[in-house]
């Protein structure tokens, strides 16, 4: 399960907060006074990745919403995890 300790709205607001987990990448920003998140699969990072690759949603920018913003990526993850396991 993908968590975030210690990441807070302030910090979205002066930076754009990325990571991955188990083969999906995320990036976490603050865009006209909204939370908007975006998953990709890896391996590149955000601005090398293709725009088709890439899913967005936009959440309200308080704690809730960064709540609801990490909620989406593990329901995101587990609803499309043919996305991101490894070939065998």
């Amino acid at each position: 399960m993908l968590t975030a300790p210690g990441l807070t709205v302030q910090f979205l607001k002066k930076e754009a907060y990325t990571g991955s987990y188990e083969g999906m990448r995320y990036l976490l920003k603050s865009e006209e006074n909204k939370i908007k998140a975006c998953t990709y699969p890896e391996p590149y990072c955000f601005e090398a990745t293709s725009n088709e690759l890439k899913t967005f949603k936009d959440f309200p920018q308080n704690p809730e919403g960064l709540a609801q913003a990490l909620e989406w990526l593990n329901q995101f993850y587990e609803e499309h995890i043919d996305r991101y396991l490894p070939l065998a």
